[in-house]
């Protein structure tokens, strides 16, 4: 095994460790209870498999055979489940939870429930989101069939009630983040979609919203001034999902719907500290036309002015 495998190895192991043990999966029993972690999870498949049989079990969970058929005998000893012979099939039983195994299996929802809650109250929002992207990621990575980062991204242009106050967030929590900017800019945001909302209209204006997995991780909009004058705004990527493409993706659709409108002149507002940004823009030819310093969010910075003659 070479140097980057047993990089990788140990860094999995690790992080088995580090996990199992804040679950408390190394208990005996799970969640305080009399049952392991093994025989909880096979209360649950018992409740929410179709035709469950141990085949499926035994087959979903990779469970061995043997301590199947003990944990399911000890099930139907304390009256948690029962079998039923199959109609077309007489060596087939299905399996199934009683009134009292199902309000086990509720009671053990509920007390694992409140463990996750506790383990996030203890976590500010954006680590929250950090946490569940991460496991998102985790889960598809090893999913029989993954899906590309790619694939999990959806683009649309329908303003929905509750997106604005998204975007808000997603610019508070990054830009403090990766700017050291304060509240005070997050207020100047929130401003600035104030105003753009009281002149909102879709013949003049359009907003691009990325969402992954139903939740937004990034944005573009086009503000239209006069009939050929508009502003390119709000142009934001979660970190997560940034090296693939999409912040590309998404300023060639403010550029496409520009020519559309016959918008000839854009211009932004962004500061020096946005480079990566700065970059994209110029390469499409926008082009510095006025520049000047701001101590209002908390760090110095230097507002900048970009103006791009479309063609």
């Amino acid at each position: 095994m070479d140097t980057a495998q047993t990089a990788l190895l140990h860094a999995i192991r690790k992080f088995n460790r580090f996990y199992t043990n804040i679950l408390g999966l190394l208990d005996q029993h799970l969640l305080d209870s009399e049952f392991s972690l093994s025989e909880a999870r096979v209360l649950y498949e018992l409740e929410h498999m179709d035709d469950c049989t141990s085949k499926k079990l035994i087959e979903k969970i990779s469970i061995d055979s043997g301590y199947l058929s003990r944990i399911i005998k000890r099930f139907e000893k304390q009256g948690l489940a029962y079998r039923t012979q199959s109609a077309e099939d007489g060596r087939l039983y299905y399996l199934h939870l009683t009134v009292k195994g199902q309000a086990t299996l509720a009671a053990l929802e509920e007390q694992s429930n409140q463990q996750v809650k506790k383990m996030l109250l203890e976590l500010q929002e954006d680590r929250q989101e950090k946490l569940v992207l991460g496991m998102e990621l985790i889960e598809n990575a090893l999913a029989e069939n993954p899906v590309s980062a790619k694939e999990m991204i959806t683009i649309r242009s329908e303003l929905k009630p509750g997106d604005i106050g998204c975007l808000i967030q997603l610019h508070g929590s990054i830009y403090a983040a990766e700017c050291g900017y304060n509240h005070v800019f997050e207020g100047y945001v929130c401003k600035t979609f104030y105003e753009f909302l009281a002149n909102y209209s879709q013949d003049k204006d359009r907003l691009w919203f990325a969402e992954a997995n139903g939740k937004m991780i990034g944005a573009i909009a086009i503000v239209g001034h006069t009939a050929t004058r508009a502003q390119l705004r709000w142009f934001i990527l979660h970190p997560g999902f940034r090296g693939l493409g999409l912040g590309n993706q998404l300023l060639s659709e403010v550029l496409r719907y520009s020519r559309e409108k016959g918008y000839c002149h854009l211009f932004l507002e962004t500061t020096d500290d946005q480079q990566t940004a700065i970059h994209m823009y110029q390469k499409v030819g926008f082009i510095k036309t006025k520049e000047r310093k701001n101590h209002t969010w908390g760090v110095e910075h230097v507002e900048q002015t970009y103006a791009l003659t479309l063609t």
